[in-house]
């Protein structure tokens, strides 16, 4: 039988054929590859320090702490409000008030709030019975102005302690504490503003645990 003609179909189907059946093994193997997930290889020995929440093969885990010993654990996180100086002086000459009710007494209760509910917003801390959470609020020392100069910005400095005896520490408790009362202070107040700044969260000390941060 001589050579098939290439412009037929029956041609055009063979010449086809490998092209398909490549095509369906890439199928197999992508639907196989997304049933498993991908292939992660272990970690090799002596390749450098593991982060906390990371498994040998780089897969993320909850730390285990069974194993330690229970300490009286501290931690102290502060962070900061920047307000337009006219919303500055709007709040003091309310006492600290706006339509919403008090700026800061609402922001200490939203902040204590976020401390114990630390563990259902952050996925891998752990559920913790805190022993005591203290947030404090307070105006930063105002900056001298020369007469006719326009007034700066005001800093308020939400503060967020929290203590507990556990086998794990509470700085994420502090900082979920200090950064949800200063969210606070925004929501009361953007009415009068929307160039208020949150900034400058961070963790001030930490104690009781294997590193010691701070004070």
């Amino acid at each position: 039988m001589g050579a098939l003609d290439r412009g037929t179909p029956v041609a055009r189907r063979l010449a086809a054929a490998p092209a398909k059946r490549a095509a369906a093994a890439v199928r197999r193997r992508t639907a196989r590859a997304a049933a498993h997930g991908p292939s992660v290889q272990p970690r090799p020995a002596g390749s450098g320090p593991m982060l906390s929440h990371l498994d040998a093969s780089d897969r993320p885990t909850m730390v285990d702490v069974g194993a330690k010993a229970v300490t009286h654990r501290i931690a102290e996180a502060e962070a900061r409000v920047r307000l337009p100086a006219a919303v500055a002086a709007a709040l003091r000459r309310s006492g600290h008030r706006t339509r919403k009710g008090p700026v800061f007494d609402t922001a200490i209760l939203a902040g204590v709030m976020g401390a114990k509910r630390t563990a259902e917003l952050i996925p891998f801390c752990h559920p913790l019975s805190l022993e005591h959470c203290q947030v404090s609020i307070d105006f930063g020392p105002r900056a001298a102005r020369s007469p006719g100069a326009a007034r700066s910005p005001a800093v308020v400095s939400v503060r967020c302690r929290v203590e507990v005896r556990h086998k794990t520490g509470v700085e994420m408790e502090a900082l979920t504490g200090a950064a949800v009362a200063a969210l606070t202070i925004y929501d009361m107040c953007k009415a009068l503003s929307h160039d208020i700044r949150i900034e400058g969260l961070r963790l001030l000390s930490k104690s009781g645990g294997r590193r010691r941060v701070g004070a």
